[in-house]
């Protein structure tokens, strides 16, 4: 009797097994595919950008320290999310940076401001859009980061959707934030930003303050947008962007990052980021 119980068990897991894999979803029917979503919310994020330029002699050891921050779990506790952006008025000095924008040079010019600042500077780090000091300063860096994550900080939720039946050059992305534990705004009106970045990025310089040099680049910005603004009493922003991409961008090292900036004071107040695995449609 024992043993006819005992086979009737093992059959009756085996059945079981059996009907769960059946009944597994695919993800390969859905119109819309999931990229991915961030679930990180056991650290607090901070933001740090970078404003470098490959025509500057002092701005590698910047660049080196933006990797480490990016590629490690250098500060425990601390999701660092990092902005590379190349500014492009080093570029009539005998280097054009490849991945220089004017857009990101105006965007250093309105810290600048913020800052009372006479002049702009590379490499100059910005840490949650509230402190900047100069770029390769591990010491002052790490200080920065630590005073930024003990500040209350809201939580991005984010998740990305592309749609089926695109070219590989081309996405229409279904951005989700969801925007919790928010600190006091004071009824300032807030803008919601949205970028893509790309690791591992390599250049042999020919000319310039950096002839010679082979340099390494992370968090590289290829693209920077206002999505829209958000007043002090918005919790969700739910957008569809479209999103061209280069060729010449490797996907599998490009990442999407969200944040959200205050208008007068730059105070970053929330941000989050994920990996973007456009290889493969699925999580």
């Amino acid at each position: 009797m024992k043993l006819l119980i005992g086979l009737f068990c093992m059959l009756s897991v085996v059945v079981a097994f059996t009907t769960l894999r059946q009944r597994k979803p695919s993800a390969e029917v859905l119109s819309e595919h999931p990229i991915a979503v961030n679930e990180r919310n056991a650290t607090v994020p901070v933001l740090v950008e970078l404003f470098t330029s490959e025509g500057c002699s002092s701005c590698p050891p910047a660049d080196d320290l933006l990797s480490k921050l990016v590629k490690t779990d250098t500060i425990a506790g601390v999701e660092v999310i990092a902005l590379g952006e190349h500014v492009d008025y080093w570029n009539n000095l005998g280097w054009t940076d490849p991945y220089s924008k004017p857009d990101f040079s105006q965007r250093q010019r309105s810290y600048s401001e913020a800052f009372n600042l006479d002049s702009v500077y590379t490499p100059q780090l910005i840490v949650d859009g509230h402190e900047q000091l100069v770029g390769g300063d591990w010491n002052r860096a790490h200080a920065a980061i630590l005073k930024a994550a003990a500040t209350q900080k809201g939580r991005i939720n984010l998740a990305l959707t592309t749609k089926a039946g695109l070219d590989q050059n081309s996405l229409i992305v279904k951005l989700t934030i969801d925007l919790k534990d928010l600190p006091s705004r004071s009824g300032e009106e807030s803008e919601v930003l949205f970028a893509i970045t790309e690791d591992n990025l390599r250049s042999q310089v020919s000319r310039g303050e950096n002839s010679g040099r082979y340099l390494q680049h992370s968090a590289v910005v290829r693209e920077l947008d206002v999505l829209g603004n958000i007043a002090s009493h918005d919790e969700t922003l739910v957008t569809e962007k479209s999103i061209n991409l280069s060729p010449g961008w490797r996907r599998e090292n490009l990442r999407a990052i969200a944040f959200v900036q205050e208008r007068r004071s730059r105070r970053v107040i929330a941000a989050g980021t994920l990996l973007i695995n456009l290889s493969n449609p699925r999580k």
